[in-house]
């Protein structure tokens, strides 16, 4: 191996230890724990060493949103392609939602409440965006129904299940209400 690899990979290695250490810290104290000078601090490395990765929290948000994203569109694709049958994979994809938004509240936020740079809905949209989109794409075209965009309808389904899981955690909803309202969403918005 040569030195220029041996740096290369060390720099992805505190690379992916500033983002799983922003992670973290945001799951157990919330996002306005995250400091530069906190990260530089729990990884052991100066704040100039951190701003040679990021140029500041935003993009470190970014680089959660965008880890994110991939696993959401791993924990979705796993959990339909276990179920049997269209409703069956459209309640499993809305529990696997609703499930990873519970399970990581800092990353959910990073991906869909916070300023982490990333444009969203566009051409140069990052790949694992777009593909935590498709994700939830595949499975609801079959069931957008004749005549109905199954973007659009995507887009919607989506939309619901991004206020379910904010108003859930935000306690303006009963918490022994969720699985009514996961088959509400699925008997009618997909008409399942």
């Amino acid at each position: 191996m040569s030195v220029q690899e041996r740096k290369q990979r060390e720099r992805a290695e505190r690379e992916r230890l500033i983002v799983a250490t922003a992670r973290e810290l945001a799951e157990q104290q919330g996002w306005d724990a995250v400091t530069t000078r906190r990260l530089a601090e729990r990884i052991e490395y100066s704040q100039p060493v951190l701003y040679s990765h990021f140029r500041g929290k935003r993009e470190i948000i970014g680089a959660v949103a965008l880890q994110g994203a991939a696993e959401l569109a791993t924990a979705v694709r796993a959990a339909t392609s276990a179920a049997d049958g269209p409703r069956a994979r459209v309640a499993a994809l809305a529990r696997a939602y609703l499930d990873f938004a519970v399970r990581n509240p800092a990353v959910y936020d990073a991906l869909f409440q916070l300023d982490g740079g990333l444009p969203y809905a566009q051409e140069d949209t990052p790949e694992p965006l777009k593909d935590a989109f498709a994700a939830l794409l595949e499975c609801l075209a079959e069931v957008a129904g004749d005549g109905v965009d199954p973007g659009l309808f995507t887009e919607l389904f989506w939309a619901s299940l991004h206020g379910l899981a904010t108003l859930t955690r935000a306690g303006r909803l009963l918490p022994e209400d969720a699985e009514p309202r996961v088959e509400l969403l699925v008997d009618r918005l997909a008409k399942l």
